[in-house]
């Protein structure tokens, strides 16, 4: 049997998990840790990259080329398939196309594209701009007639329930789902009914519910998300928060006491460390190599 690529390892969690459970890393060791712990799929925020890799909020500052780096990262830690977002695809059809055949190269298993102007915001913030709905049905064409792997999956991510109504943005997602999106990403939704009426207005294809704290979307379980329709929750900042939380208690008491002895026991120990990044395999390997060079 031939190996599965990253879209059909996606596919395949996808299949047997419901919801599947899709958790932000923000770098390969993230990754790595969600990997160990049992999750079956990763995500690359473009607001992550932007904040975490390069210092600038999430405003579409960020290029093509800088986020496939952080996706080659990534996806040469783990075999865990890696969800990303690119955004509006970085330009019209060709670049959407290059995009996706690159993406597919840096070992993602799928990707989502929204239906924002090019001057994008964060979803979860007031003034967006959406193209119209032909404009993003093109931008799914050119994403799906791109794909370079089949099993490769493609999600519309639409801003138009905030911005239009229910109505408005689940004729959207038709119109992206027959123009080859293999699901929906509604952002910013509000309520369980909700969920449930978009599910329905899709026919029960894929749906994604972006379940970001301090945002929009209450903190549903997953399960009250399943009975609702959504077959796939996406956690995409939460470990960043948490981590970036944690990195200013140490920072600010090193500065208050002059030692970290206050926050020692929020820390990760060294052998947790070593234990994920299989530290001693390595240093085995290591003198291994070493002894067999000195007994020559």
């Amino acid at each position: 049997m031939s190996k599965l690529t990253a879209g059909g390892r996606f596919r395949k969690a996808l299949e047997e998990t419901n919801p599947l459970q899709i958790v932000g890393t923000v770098n390969a060791y993230h990754a790595m840790m969600a990997e160990r712990v049992g999750h079956r799929a990763v995500y690359l925020s473009g607001g992550g990259i932007a904040n975490a890799s390069y210092g600038l909020p999430d405003l579409g500052m960020t290029t093509m080329n800088d986020v496939l780096e952080d996706v080659r990262r990534v996806s040469s830690a783990v075999e865990t398939p890696l969800i990303v977002d690119i955004d509006t695809g970085w330009g019209g059809a060709f670049n959407i196309s290059r995009t996706i055949k690159e993406t597919i190269k840096a070992g993602a298993a799928g990707c989502h594209l929204e239906d924002q102007v090019a001057q994008k915001r964060c979803g979860h913030r007031p003034n967006k701009e959406i193209v119209s709905t032909e404009e993003m049905v093109d931008r799914i064409k050119a994403a799906a007639d791109a794909k370079t792997d089949d099993d490769f999956f493609l999600i519309a991510r639409t801003d138009a329930f905030q911005m239009e109504g229910l109505n408005a943005a689940v004729d959207r997602a038709q119109a992206c789902l027959e123009a080859g999106a293999d699901a929906i990403f509604a952002e910013a939704v509000h309520t369980l009914d909700d969920y449930k009426a978009f599910a329905d207005g899709i026919k029960g294809a894929n749906l994604l519910a972006n379940i970001t704290e301090f945002g929009a979307t209450p903190l549903f379980n997953k399960t009250e998300l399943a009975e609702n329709g959504v077959n796939m929750v996406l956690y995409p900042l939460s470990a960043f928060r948490a981590a970036n939380q944690a990195a200013l208690n140490v920072f600010e008491a090193i500065l208050r006491d002059g030692d970290q002895k206050a926050v020692i026991d929020t820390m990760q120990t060294r052998m947790d460390l070593y234990d994920f990044l299989n530290y001693h395999d390595f240093e085995q390997k290591l003198d291994a190599l070493f002894k067999e060079g000195k007994n020559k």
